[in-house]
């Protein structure tokens, strides 16, 4: 890697960028070194879809050129990412995971978090498995392949983000961007063993993305540090006007200070979240818990029923969406999405207007749990990875299963809107990741939380490729 003069640290991002803007490291070279990584290492993953050579090295020759001409090329100067394939990337078509939008022209111009990275200097390497159309928790893919776990690469990645959470895993890039619905970021971070962001609802924009649920839809980064994941957040803050769920608030940007001690009132959320999770995840709670100094229990009694409210918004609103191409293209559908797409068009409006006015109620009932606290724990997923083509997991004592249910965790947080960071916990053979929740436009504290776990060593990210 073309060092210059003394050795460089490239521990994070903002240390990479660092070293490209003062000159002791070549932008070209570090993608050079990241593109040879994926050369090497994606056949085993399956993470990429499609691998942007030609684009990276333009853009790392443009970062060189900047700081050549004594120009801050930016806060991200030279640090190669990836993005979930249901971003826009100008001049290919947006796959999302399926084949029917291959007939979609390209895009135009890049999604609205994609220009805002590469203005500030990031390098796009490549676009990222998924779940077709984001409906799915393991990114097992009928088209595309599954993704492999980097960690135990017979298990899966977790989904419907898996490429993005694995190649982050893997170090095929430094962070990655993904979506999140009911739970397609904090899912494959937990099972990846890495950090994942889902913001408020509303606070990014999804601004040349394609959709999943637009009731529900977030986007949010990927990162193997919490500085690395606040960084990223900074920089894909802001309003846009293309997407009318960005709301006012997301105007003003979030100031997290990370050094600070975590000082506020944390507790954990029980009933629900503690039953359906088996004993490492509840052992992650604990060790959260006691870092954070958090004693108090809080149960939201009705967790149960905003996880079915969840799946009827999820399947109705998906199976609109894609009503025409159900009747017109049926077979051309990942058939594990496609039956789930036609069971929500036969959903009866009774059962989406209550599951609607449910997802008020049980807002103002989780409102209700922070008026004595600011952060709430609970487990990310009700286990760690499992197999690739695994039938069922294990959940409170029964066989359930796997797709549908690695998410029952999740869901009733993002039907809500709330602002959630995943840390990877690692007190077994495979991590868990822990939720950290905060009120929404709160990310702050998330963030706080998250760094003072990664300061006393209960949440670290993993290492390399199995």
């Amino acid at each position: 890697m073309m060092l210059l003069d003394h050795p460089v640290d490239l521990s994070g991002v903002a240390a990479i960028a660092r070293a490209v803007r003062e000159g002791r490291l070549s932008a070209r070279a570090l993608v050079e070194s990241r593109l040879a990584r994926i050369e090497e290492i994606n056949p085993r993953l399956n993470a990429f879809t499609e691998i942007l050579g030609n684009r990276a090295r333009r853009e790392a020759d443009a970062v060189d050129a900047l700081v050549a001409a004594g120009r801050d090329p930016g806060p991200l100067a030279g640090v190669p990412f990836g993005v979930k394939d249901n971003y826009d990337v100008a001049g290919r078509v947006t796959t999302a995971g399926s084949i029917i939008n291959r007939d979609l022209p390209a895009a135009a111009i890049d999604a609205v978090l994609l220009q805002r990275l590469t203005r500030a200097g990031a390098v796009l390497v490549g676009t990222q498995n998924m779940d077709e159309y984001a409906y799915g928790f393991t990114t097992e893919n009928a088209h595309y392949g599954a993704t492999h776990n980097p960690l135990d690469t017979a298990r899966s990645a977790g989904g419907s983000s898996g490429g993005s959470a694995a190649s982050v895993a893997a170090g095929l890039c430094d962070f990655a961007l993904g979506t999140d619905t009911n739970g397609s970021i904090r899912v494959p971070a937990s099972f990846c063993g890495i950090f994942g962001l889902k913001p408020t609802y509303g606070r990014l924009p999804r601004t040349g993305t394609f959709p999943f649920v637009h009731e529900i839809d977030h986007l949010g980064p990927f990162a193997r540090s919490v500085a690395d994941l606040a960084l990223v957040y900074d920089m894909v803050q802001g309003f846009d006007a293309g997407d009318a769920a960005c709301a006012e608030e997301a105007v003003r940007p979030t100031r997290h200070g990370l050094d600070a001690p975590w000082v506020g009132e944390a507790a954990i959320l029980d009933g629900w979240f503690a039953d359906m999770a088996d004993a490492q995840g509840r052992a992650a709670v604990s060790a959260v818990a006691q870092a954070l100094g958090a004693t108090g229990r809080i149960s939201l009694a009705q967790a149960h029923k905003a996880r079915a409210a969840a799946f009827v918004t999820t399947s109705a609103s998906g199976g609109n969406l894609h009503f025409a191409s159900l009747e017109a293209r049926a077979g051309d559908f990942d058939p594990a999405t496609r039956d789930r797409l036609l069971a929500g068009c036969l959903l009866p409006a009774n059962a989406v207007l209550q599951a609607q006015r449910f997802r008020t109620m049980f807002r103002e009932q989780v409102l209700d749990a922070f008026r004595h606290h600011d952060l709430l724990i609970a487990p990310a997923t009700p286990c760690t990875a499992p197999l690739l083509g695994q039938a069922t997991i294990d959940v409170a004592g029964q066989a359930v299963p796997t797709r549908a249910n690695v998410g029952l965790l999740t869901q009733p947080l993002s039907f809500v809107g709330l602002p959630v960071v995943a840390v990877p916990v690692r007190n077994g053979a495979l991590p868990i990741g822990v939720q950290l929740i905060a009120p929404p436009w709160r990310e702050d504290l998330v963030l706080q939380a998250a760094a003072q776990l990664e300061r006393v060593g209960v949440a670290q990210a993993g290492d390399g490729v199995c």
